[in-house]
């Protein structure tokens, strides 16, 4: 008989973050994660969608502010952030689940114009969404796109942050 496997203190069975454990920041991008998702899929008015957003139960303890940049940034440059993902894809875009897409706008978005993150928590922060709301192994893909974007977009940062971690035992 196995014995049960209990999830972390702060995570959920799935071992996605709990809603109590999670920052403003985190609550922002997984609002803008469910805006971006209505855009690709549907197509839906920018402006509509946000006000459909901010009505939802608990966007009061998003971080807005930084919401309202990931959601509209992230639109309104989504063909810049396409043209720097698509390279690292091994399939064609269209092949991507909309979860997966709007994670790598996130990530691609915040590593591009919110340099105060650190490259590594933009990088956990998207694999958590993924986790939380995309396919079984959608976190795995998103992960590797990411990593493989981090060095153009935050190189000095991830260069410095390597050659630390290799200077330990």
């Amino acid at each position: 008989m196995t014995e049960d496997k209990k999830p972390a203190r702060g995570q959920t069975a799935s071992g996605a973050r709990k809603a109590s454990a999670k920052s403003a920041r985190s609550r922002a991008r997984e609002f803008a994660l469910q805006a971006l998702y209505q855009h690709l899929v549907a197509r839906n008015d920018p402006a509509a969608i946000d006000a459909f957003t901010r009505d939802l139960a608990g966007f009061h303890k998003a971080d807005s502010v930084h919401y309202d940049a990931l959601l509209h940034g992230s639109i309104r440059e989504g063909a810049e952030l396409d043209a720097l993902i698509v390279p690292l894809l091994d399939r064609k875009l269209a092949e991507i689940s909309p979860v997966e897409h709007a994670v790598m706008w996130i990530g691609a978005y915040e590593f591009l114009h919110a340099v105060d993150v650190p490259w590594r928590v933009v990088l956990n922060e998207c694999i958590e969404l993924a986790k939380e709301f995309g396919g079984t192994d959608g976190h795995k893909y998103v992960n590797a796109v990411l990593n493989g974007l981090a060095p153009q977009l935050r190189g000095a940062e991830v260069e410095a942050d390597r050659s630390r971690t290799r200077g330990q035992p």
